[in-house]
């Protein structure tokens, strides 16, 4: 399984970007996806995730309203678009895979696969 995260960059505070996961190895549609964040000095934190369908969705309480997680079975990718972004987004983006389970959906231990990560960084 090979997931290959793109999109991240520098931007003001306000301003958005849209961060992409291109996904190898796996049958994509099967998978669970989710999108993890860790910032300088903290633990690896939930940010949102999309069942294989799409039709579900479920996103962390701190970016409810800003951020939007999607995902293209066709292209096997999946998507975070991320609006109206602050100083405390900041931090390295990891796309994870994981097959449907009834373990908890925002919880990094149950994800198996897992993104190189890419930065984002928003100014203040």
């Amino acid at each position: 399984v090979q997931l290959v995260e793109s999109g991240g960059g520098l931007v003001q505070t306000g301003g958005s970007l849209r961060l992409s996961c291109a996904a190898s190895g796996l049958t994509f549609d099967s998978y669970n996806m989710a999108w993890f964040r860790q910032a300088p000095g903290k633990e690896r934190e939930f940010v949102a995730t999309i069942g294989w369908s799409g039709r579900t969705t479920y996103n962390a309480d701190s970016v409810k309203g800003r951020f939007t997680i999607s995902r293209d079975n066709a292209k096997n990718t999946v998507y975070l678009q991320m609006n109206s972004l602050k100083p405390e987004d900041t931090a390295v983006y990891y796309c994870a895979a994981r097959l449907p389970s009834t373990d908890p959906p925002d919880q990094a231990w149950t994800f198996g696969s897992w993104g190189q990560g890419t930065q984002v960084t928003v100014s203040s």
